[in-house]
């Protein structure tokens, strides 16, 4: 028997980034326009300077993260920087794997959906309604 992924590498950080630029493009226009010029970034596992910040030991615990200033707390002072969502792609692999029951893309855009929410101050009723309507 063979299986599609037989000779299929697991996906690279482009790779994922394309994977997630897709799936945040796929987010309903009000939900993206709450992060302004967001940057997706890919990393294999967040360092350890976030993870200790975090209480963290375990770095697959850790799949996502939005740094950034919340837009009710942004002012025309505040410098043009944008904010980042950083995906973590070993750990949010491993979820997939052990999961075996939704597609890459959409683990993706749930993570950045609860990264993005939780950041913004969404209830996970809220985020569930933005999955929901994915365009």
């Amino acid at each position: 028997m063979t299986s599609i992924f037989t000779n299929q590498p697991a996906p690279s950080e482009a790779d994922f980034l394309d994977i997630a630029e897709a799936a945040f493009a796929g987010l309903p226009k009000a939900f993206r326009q709450l992060c302004g010029n967001v940057v997706i970034q890919i990393a294999d596992f967040a360092d350890e300077e976030t993870l200790k910040a975090l209480g963290m030991e375990n770095p697959y615990e850790l799949t996502g993260l939005y740094h950034g200033v919340d837009l009710t707390e942004k002012s025309v002072m505040d410098p043009g920087m944008p904010d980042h969502v950083f995906l973590y792609r070993l750990p949010i692999l491993l979820e997939w794997c052990e999961r075996g029951d939704v597609t890459l893309g959409d683990l993706i855009a749930h993570v950045l959906v609860h990264e993005i929410g939780h950041h913004f101050g969404l209830s996970d009723d809220d985020m569930h309604a933005v999955e929901e309507s994915v365009d």
